[in-house]
C-alpha cells in the first residue's frame, strides 16, 4: 500500500514532468533524495525550469513561496518539495 507521502512525491514528479514537457524520463527514475539541479538525478534542470516549477507548485497546491532563498531550498529535491507542501497545507488547516 502506498502512503500519502509517497503518493504526494509521485504527484510532484508528474507535475514537474508535465510542467516542463519532459517525456523521455520515467517518474520512477527520479530519485527523491538527489538534488534536482546540478546533481546526478535523472532530471537535468536549469534556473528557468526552477521558476516554472515554483509557479506550478504554487498554482497546484495553493501555497505561496515568496522568498527566493526559501524557493531555492524548497525545490532542492522531491523530498524537500513534499515536506514544504505538507507543512504549508498543515498551516492552512
Amino acid at each position: 500500500m502506498i502512503t500519502p507521502e509517497e503518493e504526494l512525491k509521485i504527484e510532484i514528479k508528474k507535475l514537474i514532468m508535465d510542467t516542463l514537457a519532459i517525456q523521455d524520463i520515467d517518474p520512477d527514475d527520479v530519485d527523491n533524495e538527489k538534488p534536482l539541479f546540478g546533481g546526478d538525478n535523472a532530471l537535468t534542470l536549469d534556473s528557468v525550469d526552477a521558476i516554472e516549477i515554483i509557479m506550478a507548485i504554487q498554482r497546484t497546491y495553493g501555497i505561496r513561496i515568496a522568498d527566493q532563498n526559501l524557493a531555492r531550498q524548497v525545490i532542492g529535491s522531491i523530498n524537500s518539495i513534499a515536506r514544504f507542501i505538507t507543512t504549508q497545507q498543515g498551516k492552512q488547516n
